[in-house]
């Protein structure tokens, strides 16, 4: 998933039970007026208020469709949805890079091109449509803002002993973020065996595993760790309930911070139960309306090029760009050699 985007204009075991808030009463088996959604954690707010909140509020009150929700890591949703494959359950998936173009690989995804698509960068959609962008977003790292003056700026400084069982990040191959741990270290370091040098070293401050990587900000903001992965919509949603929290990006070789794209990336699965649905809601969540709404109340970016904002939350997410470059991940490279990078990960970090 290529982009060439200025700034602003950024999982494969099982590991973790999913959290699923039916916004109806009814199921999905059942019922005809709904849609079910497996997804990728950080577009449903914690309080209510998040991106998913509204949008499917709004949806629900405008079709008579009810929104079943199931949330997990990305790989997690994946893996779901393959053991589902013979009686799928979910209609619409959404996940970060690489697992949207592994759930495609998979055969999960329908083509289908939600109306409004044609708004979104090439390079932010499947070239055979099978999935589109509904938010961009940003892969970065958290930091307390109490407890550290100011944000750490190279991996090295991760090193550091005062880091020791107070860094953590979500473990690549299930969570979309923590396998972005590793694809950034390829990048920053110049190749695998390098970046996987450098992470065998940093096990000794980690914590250890996490199947989400939403459950690591809080612990940041408590100061339980001063340093976790994250990505930028998430992190900033949180940081209104969280004020310690703060977003960074480790430099890479020439010591400038750096990062890629991670977006919340939707298709139609597969012979889904309620796929006329699940196209409707993929409509709506790209219409002109929910689009507006990405970074006032979701914390993100727009995924379509023609919505233009200026509400108070896309002004500071500009300002948490500023400065920091863009790399292209080789995603073709990364689904089809994923399993393989996941395993020299465990076998270098011990996990």
């Amino acid at each position: 998933m290529p982009r060439t985007r200025v700034a602003l204009a950024v999982a494969l075991a099982l590991l973790a039970t999913p959290v699923l808030s039916a916004c109806g009463g009814t199921s999905a088996a059942s019922d005809a007026r709904v849609v079910t959604v497996y997804s990728a954690d950080g577009l449903k707010g914690e309080n209510g208020d998040g991106w998913y909140d509204k949008v499917f509020k709004d949806f629900e009150k405008q079709t008579g469709i009810k929104v079943e929700y199931v949330e997990g890591g990305s790989g997690e949703m994946v893996q779901r949805a393959v053991r589902e494959k013979s009686n799928p359950q979910a209609d619409v998936l959404v996940t970060l890079p690489p697992f949207i173009q592994q759930a495609d690989s998979k055969g999960l995804l329908e083509k289908y091109e939600p109306k409004d698509s044609v708004q979104v960068s090439g390079a932010d959609k499947a070239p055979d449509g099978t999935w589109t962008s509904v938010v961009d977003n940003y892969f970065g790292f958290v930091y307390n803002k109490k407890e550290l003056k100011q944000a750490p700026r190279t991996w090295d400084e991760l090193l550091d002993a005062r880091y020791r069982n107070k860094l953590q990040y979500s473990t690549p191959g299930v969570a979309g973020d923590g396998t972005a741990v590793l694809i950034k270290a390829m990048h920053d370091f110049g190749g695998k065996e390098q970046a996987l040098a450098y992470l065998k070293k940093l096990q000794a401050n980690n914590v250890g595993p996490s199947a989400s990587t939403g459950k690591l900000a809080p612990k940041v903001d408590k100061g339980e760790l001063l340093v976790a992965n994250g990505d930028v919509q998430m992190n900033f949603a949180q940081t209104k309930t969280m004020p310690d929290l703060g977003i960074w990006f480790p430099a890479g070789k020439d010591g400038k911070p750096t990062t890629f794209a991670l977006p919340y990336a939707a298709g139609l699965v597969t012979k889904a139960p309620h796929s006329e649905n699940g196209r409707k809601l993929l409509d709506f969540m790209l219409g002109r309306q929910a689009q507006k709404e990405v970074s006032s109340i979701g914390g993100g970016f727009a995924a379509r090029a023609d919505v233009r904002v200026t509400d108070a939350n896309a002004v500071a997410l500009t300002k948490v760009m500023d400065g920091v470059d863009f790399f292209e991940p080789d995603w073709n490279d990364i689904d089809k050699n994923l399993s393989s990078y996941v395993e020299d990960w465990k076998s270098a970090t011990g996990s």
